[in-house]
């Protein structure tokens, strides 16, 4: 029962440390802290985590893609639920790791409306195809070697797509670190994990 217990705080704590990492390098690009573009960021960090801790957590780092595994039935409730828990706090100890490291800082984010439909669009549909892949990967498609391509390519794909309209975040731990108390968080939570649920499920559909 111990070492089960270990395992689980193995997975836990990996999934702080994934969210905390992306929330970390996202907020400093947007800031201007980093010449590479977000979005190519974001999907190294992304891919690089899954090679590095895929096989501990699984390298969710993200509530929505939680909801979506959770959805496909490969991931228990429980696991789900501190998942999320532990996806927020990282995300938050990222943003204050942040303000820690620079004192004169912030962003310049363009916001929308609370719900406008063109940016809720963008980031279900950019979450559709990023957890397209992700499910190619759970539901073992994917040889491990090309796994961390796979995801780290969907996000960059899913990330494009998105920031036609939207902020392109996909990552209502990411998106409530970002925008706080914002009236825009809403749309940024909501459409990501409805996304996430289409996408991963439009995938198990097609592939049986």
């Amino acid at each position: 029962m111990k070492i089960i217990r270990m395992k689980n705080m193995k997975k836990y704590f990996a999934e702080l440390l994934g969210t905390f990492l992306l929330t970390l390098v996202v907020s400093l690009s947007l800031s201007g802290n980093f010449p590479v573009p977000t979005p190519v960021l974001a999907a190294l960090v992304l891919g690089l985590f899954v090679y590095t801790a895929g096989h501990i957590s699984g390298a969710h780092i993200n509530p929505a893609v939680t909801i979506g595994v959770w959805s496909m039935r490969k991931i228990s409730l429980k696991d789900a639920v501190i998942y999320i828990v532990a996806q927020l706090i990282g995300a938050t100890l990222a943003i204050y790791a942040v303000g820690a490291l620079y004192q004169e800082f912030g962003f310049n984010l363009n916001l929308q409306s609370t719900w406008d439909v063109s940016v809720g669009l963008a980031e279900f549909l950019g979450t559709v195809f990023f957890t397209f892949g992700i499910a190619a990967v759970v539901s073992g498609k994917v040889p491990v070697d090309a796994q961390g391509v796979v995801i780290g390519g969907s996000l960059l794909l899913g990330l494009s797509i998105a920031a036609s309209q939207s902020l392109a975040i996909l990552n209502p731990a990411v998106a409530l670190a970002l925008l706080g108390a914002s009236p825009a968080l809403g749309v940024y939570i909501l459409a990501p994990v409805l996304g996430s649920v289409v996408g991963m499920n439009l995938f198990r559909s097609l592939s049986k």
